[in-house]
């Protein structure tokens, strides 16, 4: 009997919980007789590459706790066009794989779909720190990455009262203030400063780190999204111009890269084994061109042409709230 066979890959910024879903989408297919795993190294350009390794039950023990991937990650532009996309269908086919699963983020999971589009079967799992994917209530990685800067926050806040400071942590977030947002709510943020909304003048900013000093308190946290314009080195710039009225020192932490690292929580390493099991299912079934969301407790498929048709907005209510938190 011949063998029928999936393939996995990750794409795209790595996060907390990428290895819990592949250890899923790995070992739910295995249970099915006649069924092989292949994972597709460094994403698209692995594709594009043909290079794939089998994945047995034993190869994916011991990572549901690791951070990153295993499959390895790596940006791969050359994807736009069609005739590299052709080669990388070539590749699937001639290996006899069936059907894909692609974890990753909104760039990941629009080439998902253009695969689909040429006729190649494709589930695609959610997996963005940033938490833009629509259709989803949460992606894989986020409530790790949430967490990661929240401690940092919390942190800081120690530090900054025990000298008197003002900090301006940067926090992740090109187009997304997800991660801003939610953290500068739950770490107690001053001031959020998010890419979708036009952020204060520099001297209402100034104002708040003022206002933070009179009313007596040991610090003031201004949480700011990397993609926020004109940036945190130019809040900086003019507070330390101002250095004199504000009662403040002011520093700058910028936490990088360290929030898509570490070991995943139990929450997306939940997270990643449902939907890792869940498209593995649905893929096996026949299902093509959707992604696994979650919405409320359930897992769902939705189609990938309106999961990446718009990036997911913040919650209007949400920012009402920080700003009454100050």
């Amino acid at each position: 009997m011949s063998k029928r066979r999936i393939a996995v890959l990750t794409s795209g910024g790595d996060g907390p919980g990428l290895n819990a879903c592949i250890r899923a989408v790995t070992r739910r297919a295995l249970r099915e007789e006649g069924v092989e795993v292949l994972g597709v190294r460094w994403g698209y350009r692995g594709l594009v590459n043909d290079d794939f390794e089998l994945l047995t039950h034993r190869d994916v023990g011991g990572i549901l706790g690791k951070g990153g991937t295993v499959l390895g990650t790596a940006r791969c532009p050359e994807f736009e066009d069609v005739l590299v996309r052709r080669r990388a269908i070539r590749h699937l086919n001639m290996r006899g794989v069936e059907g894909l699963v692609v974890i990753g983020g909104n760039g990941s999971l629009t080439g998902a779909l253009k695969l689909h589009e040429m006729g190649f079967p494709v589930i695609g799992i959610p997996a963005s720190i940033d938490n833009d994917v629509d259709k989803t209530d949460i992606a894989v990685g986020v409530d790790t990455a949430l967490n990661t800067i929240v401690e940092a926050i919390d942190r800081i806040k120690d530090t900054a009262t025990s000298h008197q400071r003002a900090f301006l942590v940067e926090v992740m977030g090109r187009n997304c203030g997800y991660l801003a947002l939610q953290s500068g709510l739950a770490g107690g943020a001053e001031l959020v400063l998010v890419p979708e909304r036009e952020g204060p003048p520099m001297e209402k900013i100034a104002d708040v780190v003022v206002d933070a000093y009179v009313r007596g308190k040991g610090h003031c946290i201004i949480v700011i999204a990397e993609g926020w314009k004109p940036g945190t080195q130019a809040i900086a710039d003019y507070l330390r111009s101002r250095h004199e009225e504000l009662g403040f020192d002011v520093r700058v932490t910028v936490l990088g890269h360290v929030q898509r690292g570490g070991r995943p929580l139990v929450f997306d390493r939940t997270l990643g084994t449902r939907m890792g099991a869940f498209a593995a299912e649905a893929l096996l079934r026949g299902e093509r061109g959707k992604m696994v969301a979650l919405q409320g407790s359930h897992l769902v498929l939705v189609p990938l042409a309106e999961a990446v048709a718009r990036q997911k907005p913040l919650d209007p209510k949400l920012l009402e709230l920080a700003g009454m938190m100050d």
